[in-house]
């Protein structure tokens, strides 16, 4: 049971909000793509498939960082005791759990066309050295975007194979909203970040945060927008990214301060709405 307790610590199981901002693009892109005068079983059956595959990538993912960031890890207060920094687990149980993980979400991926599987090895370097890029540029939460929306892409070409205009607009737009939400996330360790070197973006903008944010939603929005008007949405769509809008601008950034991380963990969590509220959106639009 102890080791148990502490695969879920490991892999942030007990914490949704990780694989859930992985898997809305992939959702996003598979609803875009959909044709729904079709059988629904295979839209539902994929839509599974993509949370699967969300989850075991994403848990994945928190080892692989973990393994990385062992040393930082055990000198940042707010992640001191994670599995691997404080030796609870051992490298090799931790590289065996990711290795088990990625093979599960191997056996998903398979169930998707060649050219999606194919596209989906490509993101695999990303995947695997994100971690990395905060002991060498300020910029890794661009990598984490570019890395964390490829499944918009992929849900596009399960459906079509083939890629587009549409879903890079949309993939485009996705990778200004992980700048701006893991933004938000890293203010919570800038002080220990600052002191042991790391970089960041919270760093790069700490003395602007607020305007950061503010360029890269009013981005989201822009490339949401054209992707719309490219997938000729009639004008229901464009009214209903208002509910989106006023989350970003009225809600998460007003309640967001870097100076109280709670504030910065409860902006951060307030994407998994706006990820549903885009995903609901498509999809009425697509069914309308």
């Amino acid at each position: 049971m102890n080791q148990l307790n502490l695969f879920i610590e490991l892999t942030r199981l007990k914490k949704p909000i990780g694989y859930m901002l992985l898997f809305w693009p992939c959702a996003w892109g598979l609803t875009l793509a959909y044709d729904f005068n079709e059988n629904l079983n295979l839209y539902f059956f994929y839509l599974i498939l993509f949370f699967l595959g969300s989850v075991f990538m994403r848990s994945a993912g928190c080892i692989v960082n973990d393994i990385h960031d062992r040393e930082f890890d055990g000198k940042v207060f707010r992640t001191k005791d994670r599995p691997i920094a404080s030796g609870k687990i051992s490298i090799k149980i931790a590289i065996f759990y990711s290795v088990t993980l990625c093979f599960l979400a191997l056996l998903v991926l398979i169930n998707f066309n060649l050219f999606t599987i194919i596209l989906a090895f490509g993101s695999m370097p990303l995947a695997f050295t994100y971690p990395l890029m905060k002991r060498f540029t300020y910029w890794p939460q661009l990598f984490l975007g570019i890395t964390f929306n490829y499944g918009l892409i992929l849900g596009w070409t399960a459906i079509k194979n083939e890629i587009s205009f549409v879903p890079i607009l949309f993939y485009i737009g996705a990778i200004f909203w992980t700048l701006g939400y893991d933004t938000i996330y890293g203010y919570q360790d800038l002080k220990d970040d600052e002191i042991i070197g790391l970089k960041s973006t919270s760093i790069k903008f700490k003395s602007k945060a607020k305007k950061f944010l503010y360029v890269c939603y009013s981005l989201l929005i822009l490339f949401f927008a054209l992707g719309g008007f490219v997938m000729e949405f009639n004008n229901y769509y464009f009214l209903l990214l208002v509910l989106p809008f006023l989350h970003l601008f009225i809600y998460q950034i007003k309640i967001f301060n870097l100076n109280d991380p709670s504030s910065c963990l409860r902006a951060f969590k307030s994407n998994n709405l706006f990820g549903l509220i885009i995903f609901l959106n498509i999809l009425i639009i697509k069914n309308i």
